[in-house]
């Protein structure tokens, strides 16, 4: 376990707390990083139904999983074994039998049938066959959105998950000095790529990385101008600008870092524009303390923005901590204008600073964690545009 059983517990205390504040009894979390959150399990499981259960008086979670993955759960959770729920393969791929029928069952049987129930209903990996499973085996039951209540709870770390978050960092760091060596006219994106997810797993001495909740993203050339681009057999071209935005993941904790390499001599309107980017991300960082609003950081920033009159229109930052795919993001606080979210120490979020112009665009972006005076970077790495 990456944590002691008195954080397990002070987490659980935290969710129910917060489910007694919405009128939840029980509630069923899907989302693979709140799982990971609430009991410690960590497996490529996630593709096929799983869940953490939740009673609001209850000691500890359960872990329901398929019995396939129920040695993972007991090697890697802190539960009791008797709090791990595995259900049978006879439901796996046998439509219109399904794992949420066992769910039922298990219910049922616990008597929580009743209950006010609360649903991640807009998490990954949660189906709408899923919830039509729930909706047609729990008739008695009340249904109601948790409204990502534990990822709310995630979103304030404890000192031993900032302490991996700078591992990821380390990591992360390894990888883009990689990435800034091996992009180089006439090298395939999908040979520098390769090199770069040799850096991440490598890790450094101390720290072993693992595979990040989101690909390394590539986009190049013309495709600088767009985002979540991934690598092709292209090679890179002289003249042309590539942007790296990638993560280390240390324990499931990730640190996100985003860059821009141009290859070629320098161009004035990419480092003009590279430096302003640069100046409204330190200005949302500067503004960034607790007490203020991520509205505050965002306010921050689009001023400079305005002063150049450049134009954005997506979010410039969100939370982050664990991660599995499809995101790495904690689906939270939103460093945008209106969110009035207030930071507090140990607060986390991944603050990206993207400028897209049709055919090109340079990016930007820093991982920062609220302090007790201000904020800090989780990396340490040149923000320039990093000309080759």
């Amino acid at each position: 376990m990456n944590f002691s059983k008195e954080e397990y517990k002070n987490r659980l205390k935290k969710v129910q707390k917060a489910m007694q504040e919405k009128g939840i009894e029980l509630l069923i979390s899907h989302d693979t990083a709140n799982m990971n959150y609430l009991t410690g399990y960590d497996a490529w499981s996630f593709y096929y139904a799983q869940a953490v259960l939740v009673h609001v008086n209850a000691e500890e979670p359960l872990c329901w999983i398929r019995k396939q993955d129920s040695g993972g759960a007991y090697i890697k959770t802190y539960l009791k074994n008797e709090n791990i729920i595995p259900y049978d393969e006879k439901y796996i791929h046998t439509w219109p039998t399904h794992p949420y029928d066992n769910l039922v069952e298990i219910i049922k049987e616990k008597k929580w049938d009743k209950l006010s129930i609360g649903l991640e209903m807009d998490s990954h990996y949660f189906t709408a066959y899923c919830y039509e499973k729930l909706k047609k085996g729990l008739l008695n039951a009340k249904f109601k959105d948790s409204e990502r209540l534990v990822n709310w709870v995630r979103l304030v770390k404890s000192e031993a998950e900032i302490k991996l978050m700078k591992s990821a960092a380390l990591i992360s760091q390894k990888g883009m000095q990689t990435a800034i060596e091996v992009i180089n006219p006439g090298v395939r994106q999908c040979d520098a790529v390769g090199e770069i997810q040799k850096a991440l797993f490598y890790g450094t001495t101390e720290f072993g990385g693992e595979y990040s909740s989101i690909a390394t993203l590539l986009p190049t050339g013309k495709g600088t101008s767009a985002s979540h681009l991934t690598a092709t057999q292209d090679k890179f071209v002289e003249g042309e600008a590539t942007i790296i935005e990638l993560s280390g993941a240390y324990q499931r904790y990730h640190c996100p870092m985003a860059r821009t390499v141009l290859l070629g001599k320098p161009d004035n309107q990419k480092i003009d524009t590279m430096n302003r980017t640069n100046e409204a991300l330190q200005a949302g960082i500067d503004s960034a303390k607790p007490g203020k609003t991520a509205d505050d950081v965002a306010q921050a920033f689009w001023k400079i923005l305005d002063k150049y009159g450049i134009e954005k229109t997506s979010r410039t930052g969100y939370s982050i901590g664990i991660g599995y795919p499809p995101d790495w993001g904690e689906h939270t606080l939103n460093i945008s204008k209106g969110d009035m979210t207030i930071l507090k120490p140990n607060v986390t979020f991944h603050m990206i600073a993207v400028m897209q112009f049709g055919n090109w665009g340079v990016e930007a972006s820093e991982a920062i964690r609220i302090t007790d005076e201000g904020c800090e970077l989780f990396c340490n790495f040149p923000k320039e545009l990093h000309i080759k």
